[in-house]
């Protein structure tokens, strides 16, 4: 067997980064709604309560856009084409930096 063949599993790769983006989605999704959640609950600033519900939006975009990027991932490996993420990673990033503001007032709010 060549080693070209023993290193390439057919079809796994994208199976693999889409549970990658499902756990992202997910931590962005629960992280978010837990702690606007107890944002809210303890009388924190509103900014720390959007900035974690905007999370938790991000999140729960990008769980619904799992199988649009599935298929399109599938497209692109088996096609030999380039792998354009869309706009899956503006809302990625964006649930991200949502999180670290929503942390840092948090912090601010607390001290």
């Amino acid at each position: 067997m060549p080693p070209e063949k023993e290193i390439w599993d057919e079809g796994l790769q994208s199976e693999r980064t889409r549970l990658a983006w499902v756990r992202t989605a997910v931590a962005l999704a629960t992280g978010g709604l837990g702690a606007a959640g107890l944002s809210l609950r303890h009388g924190l600033p509103v900014p720390s309560v959007v900035a974690f519900a905007l999370a938790a939006l991000c999140g729960a975009v990008l769980l619904i856009r799992t199988g649009v990027r599935f298929r399109r991932v599938q497209e692109a490996l088996h096609g030999g084409k380039p792998l354009n993420p869309g706009p899956d990673v503006l809302f990625a990033w964006l649930g991200t930096m949502c999180v670290v503001a929503g942390a840092i007032t948090f912090v601010l709010a607390i001290r």
